[in-house]
Formats: structure tokens, sequence, C-alpha cells
């Protein structure tokens, strides 16, 4: 089966486990959310920064939140989908696509995809720290804005303080503008889809979705242009950031288990240690066979050197001890087999010896 080159900067290791994905994510996500409480900021900072973002775009004429809201204000049928596809498809679509990759593609590509979001809203949460920036539905009417959330929250479930359920406004940060996260997640979602993707359609649907979000965000008077281009810019700079910190995250894995070896080596080395003392003790018992065995030797080879001098003394038993000498051979024979299954070099020595005194 063919092997796949790694990609350079990406740690190929295992697929994450899920639960210790998931508490990543719900930290991170935690923190964000946090923090945009934490940054609310005051309000006359936060609207001075909307009025500068406007004033700065209507001196370019890149102000296309002005007639996106105009159009979306009118027409009912595009202002209520637009205000679903604000306040839930930011939520909705961005886990599906990131449980799609952990279950579908490779732990490399996963594991940098990852990395990039979650550097990415880091990234968005410190803009919100440092511009907190009033949308333009909630500037003076006198800018020409109406906040279409407001306008049809008798269709959902929202009311008149941002995307948050009714009721729940204040547990939300309305002056959290800059950058989007909205446009950088939708951008972030259509790159994996255009990316890893493998119908025409979900291609389509990864260049749709990411430009769909972003006249979304301006029509419902929820973000500047220059909002959705910074979104667009903080999830470039989470990009280029997502594969040093994953070497960074390499490295301090390295260290982590180089200082775990010392105590493997400890005890691998008592391991041995204990394998040494049973090898010793085999060794004692081998000697102890071997010494047995020649003893046993010695006995045999005395006995057959005893029977050759009585012999000698008694010259008529020679004839009776003919039949005897066959005897004699098959000892030895047996002798001799008994040394090749392992009984030692002793015994057929001995074996030997008992065929030539028979003889």
């Amino acid at each position: 089966m063919p092997q796949t080159a790694p990609r350079a900067g990406t740690w190929q290791g295992s697929r994450p486990r899920w639960w210790s994905e998931l508490p990543l994510i719900a930290v991170v996500y935690a923190a964000y959310s946090a923090g945009r409480l934490l940054a609310r900021g005051d309000v006359s900072t936060a609207v001075d920064h909307g009025l500068a973002l406007l004033h700065f775009e209507q001196r370019l004429n890149l102000d296309f939140e002005t007639p996106l809201n105009d159009l979306f204000t009118a027409n009912a049928w595009i202002g209520i989908p637009a205000d679903f596809a604000y306040a839930s498809l930011h939520y909705v679509v961005t886990p599906a696509i990131l449980a799609w990759l952990w279950k579908r593609r490779r732990a490399a590509d996963y594991r940098l995809l990852r990395t990039w979001l979650l550097i990415s809203t880091l990234i968005g949460l410190i803009g919100f720290t440092l511009m907190p920036t009033c949308p333009p539905r909630l500037l003076e009417a006198s800018h020409g804005f109406v906040d279409t959330m407001a306008q049809y929250s008798s269709y959902g479930w929202w009311g008149g303080e941002a995307s948050a359920p009714r009721g729940l406004g204040g547990l939300t940060n309305q002056y959290a503008a800059m950058p989007s996260l909205h446009v950088g997640w939708a951008l972030w979602c259509g790159v994996v889809l255009w990316r890893h993707g493998r119908s025409v359609w979900a291609k389509a649907i990864g260049v749709l979705y990411p430009l769909s979000i972003a006249v979304v965000v301006m029509g419902t008077a929820n973000h500047y242009f220059l909002d959705a281009a910074a979104g667009a810019a903080v999830m470039g700079v989470g990009l280029l950031l997502a594969r040093p910190a994953l070497r960074l995250a390499g490295l301090i894995r390295a260290r982590l288990g180089a200082a775990r070896r010392p105590d493997e080596a400890a005890g691998t080395t008592a391991a041995a240690a204990g394998t040494g003392t049973a090898t010793a003790g085999t060794a004692s018992a081998t000697a102890a066979n071997g010494t047995s065995n020649l003893n046993v030797a010695s006995n045999v080879s005395d006995k057959c050197e005893t029977a050759a001098r009585e012999r000698e003394r008694i010259p008529r038993q020679q004839g009776r001890d003919a039949d005897g000498s066959r005897s004699g051979d098959s000892g030895g024979r047996e002798a001799g087999a008994a040394a090749r299954s392992g009984r030692g070099g002793e015994t057929a020595t001995a074996g030997e010896g008992a065929a030539a005194a028979a003889r």
C-alpha cells in the first residue's frame, strides 16, 4: 500500500481522542465567550471606533453595509432568512465541519486545521479587547442603519440584543464587532470544504458560504465591511502561526518524553539485574548437573575396569561371557545415543569403555 509523505510542520501522530479534544475546544470557546464579556470596554469608546470605521469607508466608497441594510430591511423574504443564518450557522456549521474532519480526514490534517481555528479565535479575542467597536445597528438612527434582528425578532428566538436568545442579551458583548469571527469562521469552513471536499457541490459551498456570511453580517447591520476584512485577515495570521505552534507542541512533547526516559531506564536496569540473577541460578544448576554426570560416569567406568580384571583372573568364564559381549555392545550403543541426546560427553566415554571391556 503506498505511503503518503508527511507534510512539513505537522506532527504525525495517532488520531486525537474525542475525550481529549472536546475539553480543549470547550476551554478555548469558553475563553472566547468570557473574553467577549470582559472586553466590553467603554461604550463611548466603542461608538467612536465604529464611527471612525464608517467615515473611513465612506471616504473610500467601501460602505457596502449601507445599501445591503436598506435591502434587508425593505424585503422580509431576504431579511428574515438572513437573521436566521446569522443567529445559527456560526454555531452549527463550524462544529459540524470540525467533527467531520476528526472522523474522516488524516490526523495531521485535523491537527493543523483545528490549530488554525483555535489560534485565529484567540487572535480575534485580542482584537475585541484592544478595539471595542460599536456595530452599525447600534449607531444613532441618523446614520441610516436598522437593526434587522430587532425588526424581525417576532420570527425567531432572538430579541433586540444581537443574536442571543430573547432575555439573554446581557450575557453577550454587543461591542465585539472588530474583527468579525462570523466571517472568519465561515472562511475557515470554506477552505476546508474546498480543500477536502470530494464533490463539486462541496467545493461550490466552500466558495459560496463565506461570501454569503459576509453579505449577511453587513446586511443585518452587525458588522462593517472592514470588520469582515479584518476577520479574513485574522484567519490568515492564524494559518501562518498554526505550523509553528504544532512544531512547538512537538518539542514540548519530546522534552516531556525525554524526562520520562530515565525512570524507564531504571526499570529496565532492574529487570536486567533480575534476568542476570536468574541466569546465574541456571548456570549453577547446570554445573551441579554436570558434576553429578561426572560422578555417574566415573562409577560406571570403575565397575567396567573391575569386571575386566576379574575375567583375567578367571579365564574359564571368558567363554560364558561371550554372549554378554553382545549386550555390552548394545550398552555402548545406548550410551552413544544418550550422548547424542544431550546427556554429556562423559556418558558417551563410559559407554565406549563398557563395550571395550566386553570385547
